[in-house]
């Protein structure tokens, strides 16, 4: 259910699975494998069908019936009731009796995305109270560093974290005097949504203002070439020519527009009462006189005051903060998508203006607890699920909601469950949760909702009445049903994985920023509020009869007084239960309220065997179906941990009658006498007679002497008993199966030994407008996800079409064909279906091959054993992962304010640093084998990574599930952020391997070959292509490692080179199709372990003569560069070290007069100066020691020898012109650095001689002239010495370049000199160049470019890396 990439919320029946935004959430209907929500959205003016299922039971138990809905008409009334479903399940009854039992005094933790506190309904609750209590970020994505303390100056200015000058509003009380400071771009919490909708209205905004530079800076060129026919004159070529850069410099900023969005100052400051908090949002608006800072009406943590800020009118977008750890970190929370704020409007919504659209429960609060982390999109992390479940017990919420999820690996396992436990049993808070919308097929349900046994899941449900009036359909189905989408259950280990459904669709507020009051989305990620809000008024009604609450009593209450939907018991697989009714539940409670609040946990083990327990018995292959098995199931009473031990535990007994569901498959006790320590009974199973399909059975346990109770617990017990493949040729057909709008045909084939993958054909017929399907296949393994394949396929006319998916033999194949809930609805024909489907498979001895490094080939045996395949293999490496060890690790103890366990226990946080180095650019991912593809079956809490370079720029982030991101060559740290309570575990992981993994490009993919020889490899010849395999023949062929000089380069020994390999050819592949390995559907992993590089054959040769020096001038110069290098070891940071260094350079200086080397030395000492006082004095310093290089170097001398063609046979002449080369060098960086020198004198007289000036100008015209020609152009003379000796264009010394052009008023070449610089240095980005392109655009005059600079400015070189 994790669904990495989320689509627009505004999409029609995006149901999000998360592979559900479920957890990433649970909504519905992709097809992608991966974390996401639990739902999907429709904009509320959008009809459209598609996606959600039909939930048939809706009223079927109500006394009004829902019989005849072909001929069902909505009125305004039942259309507006049909938005925000609760007639479905009880709610209008229970509140006609019990008006003001409608959520009053529950308090509700919604955990989301976020809830925005300025939606429609989500003000105040039906009472008058405060609807949201609190506002929490709990995964820090919007946490802002403020530990940097600045004072006001004497004008009342601070200078904030993005280098702004602030002015502080005087009426502001600050007792201290000391105002916190820091930064935040403000895309970054934006959803990307918003985000997209404000660059287009800025790039609008700011393409106009660009277009009018453009065209006044083209009449200046028109007016230029008007003006002079001729161009002749150099001068005039070069002002032509900064005309024309200046054109197509405005030209090519348009094209290359990027916008990274402004940056938002934060000051915080604590009034003597309060922490408060300000912003600076001038920048968001187009009046420069709003978002200032003094003009900001102040706030604290939402939880004080319950006010909230917009930070502007173009966005829209609401926030609130919060204020943690002494002022020095600021929680600035925004919603991360709109599915928090729908989700909260379904369970607790009050609109006093139109009743119909309420909420479940109008009269509950809530809080909000944002787990869905913004830096992921709106993926939910570890460090959110935790803190979101301390901030529950500590606000004392009754209620959990949580609408995301994903896939497990392990149900009911992991770290997050473990706390869920404790929340519920110790602090009794009842918790509810999605169940997936990854159906229709079996075991899909996600976790933690359908897979903990602490958590009520939740399934999708579909009433006529919401088909009519939220989905527009034509006609809704007769009677209600699962949407098509909804997980189902059971989990792996045998539990139902479904508690019960509840209306899985709604039209409800959403956040202001999406510019409207509500929309539609439907998904479990809906059905979850919808229950969570049923419970509510449960939990009202209680509280106010004084029933004591329990998660343990509620929850049986909720599922023995549900409505069944659909006939069959094998549907509760689907539905749970069936469908909630409040108004019956609550009846259940009152008459139960003095019975003792238990649960009865269940662990079942298989007779004779030590596998793991299990909560159900799941047979699910054939050989299970074969034969009765024995189970010793496991019944213990579990009380909440305040339980008295006499007055609970002790005088705890009860005499349970047991029943079975059929006594013919499933046979138990007869009775069971169950105290507080526990009993365990035996039952028998014996599925022999079954016949082939899906069949559900129960053992339930009824109290003796109170049976209306109903079922104190259940066993569940689900048989698949595959049909045999027993064909000689290995297919298996199904024909004419006929459908209609929710129809689910379900087949299970035992799958032979030695199949991989299956190809098959659909063919539908019989059928007038188009028609969708779901075709789902699933196979259980040990100790893995489910393998699970989806292709969602529409026909519009009778047709057939072919899939390929991949199989696993001797295990049961689950194959799911479902039609639409939706699809076909208006029309009364039946859709034939009839499906072939034929298994092949290739068995080699090494499906998965490992190649050591070595230049011996990997032999593999292959055959078929199922009928003759075509022999084809093909083979790989298309990636290299490079291993890193951490080269930094520190631990540390979180804070208090969010990261204390309700145990008491404190977090800890292990960060390691990784440093990375790109010899070009790439796409690359970080892997972390240990951790990652884990959210909720991990005993860690959390993970998380940033990857930033050396100026502290961010480049990507990601926790569990890692994202690919494209860095441009460089070095780059990379942070691992591990968070757990146990400092030895974390010790442990202290030099833990992460992978940095790398996709070649096209050019470089490795094509492993094959041959018939086992040294085909070196001789080159034998080579094997392809063959028939017969069955009961095996074959043999040599699979050769890569040519060494095909390596990528610059491999390091260890890096792996990761791949794949398939071996058989596919009935069905598309041209070319054969060839890629990964495009077939049994294809497998193929390795390579980079060996270590071949020794250099060449090093030692060619080395230099001999010297023909004398032994002591060898030992003088020795000595005399061993004093140099001691001069260049200084570090000069203190006014003592500056000293020394002079004092050396002196004696060093008297010591090797007009040594070059020496010279340049302490001309590279000056230059590397920091916290320069006197930059005058200090530049002349520099010029004095650049021309002490300049005149030690032979200048004629030089340029003879440099012109000098020398032959590469005499090693002597080369050595001189190297040795030449570098005297240039020297040279060159000492007329740099005087010419910078030069101008940075330059600029320092034009800002302090500005009264110099005005004296100037009334000196005598003599004077004036006979002063320029004392002061020559010292600085056009040294550029032009430079230009004799280099290119000056290049990036090494293309500064003065840009300086020359300035000088002379060309800004526009200086651009586009200063531009290409920037373009070309493969370095990390340097400061000053992009400062100086910000004041040249100051100085041309382009305000908009500059703006968009500074922007730019804080993005590329930001004060500090951000808070993780």
């Amino acid at each position: 259910m994790r669904l990495r990439t989320l689509p627009s919320p505004f999409l029609i029946n995006y149901h999000l699975t998360k592979p559900n935004l479920f957890g990433r959430s649970n909504w519905s209907f992709l097809s992608i494998p991966k974390p996401m929500i639990c739902s999907s959205l429709t904009s509320s003016h959008s009809g459209g069908g598609g996606g959600v299922d039909d939930d048939g039971g809706n009223n079927n138990n109500n006394t009004n019936g829902t019989a005849s809905f072909r001929n069902f008409k909505l009125n305004q009334s039942t259309f507006l009731a049909s938005l925000m479903p609760k007639t479905e399940i009880g709610v209008d009854r229970f509140l006609h009796s019990y008006p003001h039992y409608d959520g009053r005094g529950v308090l509700i933790a919604i955990f989301d995305s976020g809830v925005d506190p300025a939606a429609a309904g989500l003000q105040v609750t039906s009472d008058g109270k405060p609807k949201i209590l609190d506002i929490l970020d709990c995964t820090g994505s919007g946490d802002i560093d403020t530990s940097k303390v600045v004072k006001a100056d004497a004008d009342g200015c601070i200078s904030g974290a993005s280098g702004a000058s602030l002015a502080i509003n005087t009426s502001w009380k600050n007792p201290s005097g000391e105002w916190h400071v820091g930064y935040k771009l403000v895309y970054e919490l934006f959803t990307e949504t918003l985000t997209s909708r404000l660059k287009k209205e800025r790039k609008k905004k700011w393409d106009e203002i660009n277009q009018e530079e453009i065209a006044k800076t083209l009449k200046q060129l028109n007016d230029f070439d008007q003006q002079h026919r001729k161009v002749d004159d150099a001068k005039l070529k070069k002002a032509r020519e900064d005309l024309q850069n200046r054109v197509d410099f405005l030209k090519k900023q348009s094209e290359g527009y990027n916008d990274k969005g402004p940056a938002i100052d934060a000051v915080v400051w604590y009034d003597g009462e309060v922490w408060r908090v300000a912003l600076d949002t001038q920048s968001l608006e187009d009046d420069s006189d709003s978002g200032k800072l003094a003009n900001f009406v102040p706030l604290t943590n939402y939880r004080t005051e319950r006010k909230y800020g917009v930070f502007s009118k173009l966005d829209a977008c609401t926030f609130v903060v919060n204020v943690y750890n002494d002022g020095n970190v600021l929680s600035i929370v925004t919603d991360c998508s709109p599915h928090g704020t729908h989700v909260a409007g379904i369970a607790t919504a009050f609109h006093p203006e139109e009743p119909l659209l309420n909420g479940v429960a109008p009269g509950a609060q809530l809080i909000s607890c944002k787990i869905g982390d913004s830096r992921l999109g709106s993926l939910e992390t570890g460090t959110g699920l935790t803190r979101a479940l301390i901030a529950s017990v500590e606000h004392k919420c009754d209620l959990i909601n949580m609408s995301y999820g994903e896939p497990t690996l392990l149900p009911d396992y992991g770290r997050f469950v473990e706390l869920v436990n404790e929340v519920v049993n110790k602090h009794r808070l009842i918790f509810v949760s999605s169940a997936g919308n990854s159906g229709p097929a079996l075991s899909t349900v996600g976790a933690p909702g359908g897979t903990s046994s602490s958590i009520i899941g939740v399934g999708a449900y579909v009433s006529p009445a919401m088909a009519a009036g939220a989905h527009c359909v034509v006609e809704p189905p007769s009677e209600g049903l699962e949407y098509t989408w909804s997980s189902r259950g059971p989990t792996t280990d045998g539990d139902l994985g479904v508690s019960v459904s509840a209306p899985g669709g709604a039209i409800a507020p959403v956040p202001t920023w999406t510019l409207q009051r509500r929309m539609l989305m439907n998904g479990t990620s809906m059905s979850s509020p919808s229950a969570c809000g049923g419970i509510a008024l449960l939990l009202s009604a209680m509280k106010a009869e004084g029933i004591p609450v329990s998660p343990y009593s509620v929850r049986k209450a909720l599922e023995n007084t549900t409505v069944p939907i659909g006939d069959s018991p094998e549907d509760k697989l689907s539905t749970g239960q069936g469908l909630m009714q409040v108004d019956k539940c609550y009846e259940y409670i009152q008459k139960s309220q003095n019975i003792p609040c238990v649960w009865y946990r269940i662990n079942i083990k298989q007779s004779g065997k030590t596998n793991p327990s299990s909560r159900g018995i799941y047979l699910r292959e054939a050989n299970a179906c074969q034969q009765s098995t024995e189970w010793t199931v496991q019944v213990d009473p579990k009380f909440h941990e305040d339980a008295d031990k006499f007055e609970d535990l002790v005088v705890f007994e009860e005499c349970i009658e047991l029943h079975s569901s059929d006594n013919t498959v499933v046979k138990a006790p007869e009775y069971l006498l169950l105290t507080h320590n526990g009993r365990t009974f035996n039952i028998l199973v014996d599925p022999s007679n079954l016949s082939d399909g899906l069949h559900y059975y129960e053992v339930y346990g009824i109290d003796c002497k109170a049976p209306w109770r109903g079922p104190l617990f259940r066993i569940p017990i689900t048989i698949t008993k595959p049909v045999a493949v027993i064909n000689r040729t290995p297919q298996v057909s199904f024909s004419e199966m006929l459908f209609k709008p929710g129809h689910i045909e379900r087949k299970y084939i035992e799958v032979p030994h030695g199949a991989s993958w299956v190809e098959a054909t659909m063919n539908i017929s019989s059928f007038d407008t188009p028609r969708r399907f779901f075709v789902d296949t699933v196979q259980i393994c040990p100790l893995q996800s489910p393998l699970k394949w989806r292709s969602v396929v529409t026909f519009s006319s009778p047709a057939a079409k072919n899939f390929t998916f991949r199989v696993v033999g001797g295990q049961t194949l689950e194959l799911v064909i479902a039609q639409f809930w939706s699809s076909g609805i208006g029309s009364h024909e039946t859709t034939n279906v009839d499906l072939k489907i034929v298994f092949h498979g290739i068995k080699a001895s090494q499906e998965e091959i490992v190649l050591d490094g070595s230049e011996a080939p990997v032999r593999v045996d292959a055959e078929a054993l199922l009928a003759s395949e075509k022999l084809t293999p093909v083979a790989n490496l298309k990636k290299i992962r490079v291993p890193y060890r951490p080269v930094d690790a520190k631990i540390s103890a979180l804070s208090n304010d969010r990261d204390r366990l309700p145990s008491g226990k404190q977090m800890l946080a292990l960060t390691l640093t990784y440093k990375v180095k790109l010899d070009d650019g790439a796409e690359i991912r970080p892997r972390i084998p240990f951790l990652n593809g884990r959210i909720y079956d991990t005993k860690f809490e959390s993970q998380f990574y940033m990857i930033s370079d050396s100026n502290k720029r961010i480049y990507s982030s990601g926790d569990a599930y890692p994202s690919s991101t494209k860095l441009p060559e460089g070095e780059y740290n990379l942070q691992l952020y591990i968070r757990h309570e146990n400092l030895q575990i974390l010790e442990k992981m202290k030099h833990l391997v992460l992978f940095i993994e790398r996709n070649l490009e096209e050019k470089d993919i490795i094509r492993l070959s094959f041959f018939s020889q086992p040294d085909g490899p070196l001789m080159g010849n034998g080579s094997f292509k392809s063959s028939t395999l017969i069955p009961g023949i095996k074959e043999g062929f040599y699979l050769g490692p890569p040519a060494k000089d095909k390596l990528p380069k610059n491999s390091l020994q260890g890096s792996v080179l990761v791949g794949s390999i398939s071996y058989g050819q596919l009935s069905f592949s598309r041209q070319g199709g054969h060839k890629i390995p990964q495009k077939h559907p049994a294809s497998y992993r193929i390795s390579y372990i980079v060996p270590p590089n071949k020794i250099d054959e060449d090093k030692g040769k060619n080395s230099s003569l001999s010297s023909k020096k004398t032994v002591s001038e060898r030992l003088e110069e020795e000595v005399r560069d061993a004093k140099i290098k001691v001069l260049g070891g200084i570090k000069q940071e203190s006014d003592e070290d500056v000293l020394e260094w002079n004092k050396l350079a002196a004696l060093l200086k008297l010591e090797y007069p007009k040594y070059t080397l020496l010279l340049a030395k302490i001309l590279e000492g000056l230059v590397s100066r920091s916290n320069i006082k006197d930059k005058f004095h200090h530049n002349e310093e520099i010029i004095n020691a650049a021309n002490e290089v300049i005149d030690s170097i032979d200048r004629e001398e030089l340029a003879k020898i440099l012109a000098l063609k020398t032959d590469q046979d005499d090693e002597e002449a080369e050595k001189t012109k190297k040795k030449m080369e570098s005297t240039r060098d020297q040279l060159a960086e000492a007329l740099y650095q005087k010419g910078l020198a030069l101008a940075e004198i330059e600029s320092l007289k034009e800002v302090d001689n500005s009264p110099a000036s005005a004296a100037t100008e009334g000196a005598e015209p003599d004077e004036q002239s006979k002063d320029d020609v004392i002061h020559p152009d010292l600085f056009d003379e040294n550029f032009k010495e430079l230009k004799k000796w280099v290119d000056v264009k290049c990036t090494k010394y293309g500064i003065l370049l840009v300086k020359h052009e300035r000088r002379s008023q060309r800004l526009g070449i200086a651009l586009k000199v200063l531009t290409d610089i920037i373009q070309n240095d493969t370095e990390p980005a340097k400061k000053k160049l992009y400062e100086l392109k910000l004041s040249l655009l100051e100085e041309v005059g382009w305000t908009h470019l500059a703006t968009y600079e500074r922007q730019w400015m804080i993005v590329r070189f930001p004060p500090s890396l951000p808070l993780f």
